[in-house]
């Protein structure tokens, strides 16, 4: 379906709505043309793309209702909001403080009993790519030095090749 012509040779589309046809050359346009064409899509997908439209349309205006309606709420509330504000500051931070203690204590337990199980030997999720990696590591090091200990070193006998003249 996808036939390529050589340079020299010309192309016939038909125009739609005429009986003529056109003389197209063989160019990247021409190209891009030819795939839109054959890739045209389908009902089903122009369906899609007008669903996705409209979808698309309505949360955009819903997105514009509640940003309105929360601008004009703060607006509305902003003289309670500065009154209140002796009472809302210390409340703010210490909510905020116990859910930073709060947070940083579950995430230290979670680390313990994960670490606490590894080395139990009760495999825990994640534990097969920690294994892995340590393999990885342990090849590496052991590869590093066996090349070091034939050939004495990485840098042995390149000083010459990073300074010829010196």
């Amino acid at each position: 379906m996808a036939e390529r012509f050589s340079s020299g040779e010309a192309q016939y589309w038909p125009i739609y709505g005429t009986t003529t046809t056109s003389t197209v050359s063989n160019g990247p346009i021409a190209s891009l043309v030819h795939q839109l064409r054959s890739h045209s899509p389908t009902s089903s997908q122009l369906f899609g793309f007008l669903a996705l439209f409209i979808s698309s349309g309505i949360l955009l205006l819903l997105l514009g209702v509640s940003v309105t309606a929360a601008l004009l709420g703060f607006i509305v509330f902003l003289p309670l909001i500065i009154l209140s504000s002796p009472i809302w500051i210390p409340v703010f931070v210490l909510v905020g403080g116990f859910l930073t203690v709060s947070g940083f204590l579950v995430g230290t337990v979670a680390v313990v009993s994960w670490t606490y199980r590894y080395f139990r030997g009760m495999h825990p999720v994640g534990s097969n790519q920690m294994d892995y990696a340590r393999s990885r590591i342990y090849d590496t090091a052991s590869h590093v030095k066996d090349y070091a200990r034939e050939y004495g070193g990485y840098f042995h006998g390149r000083a010459k090749d990073a300074a010829p003249g010196a």
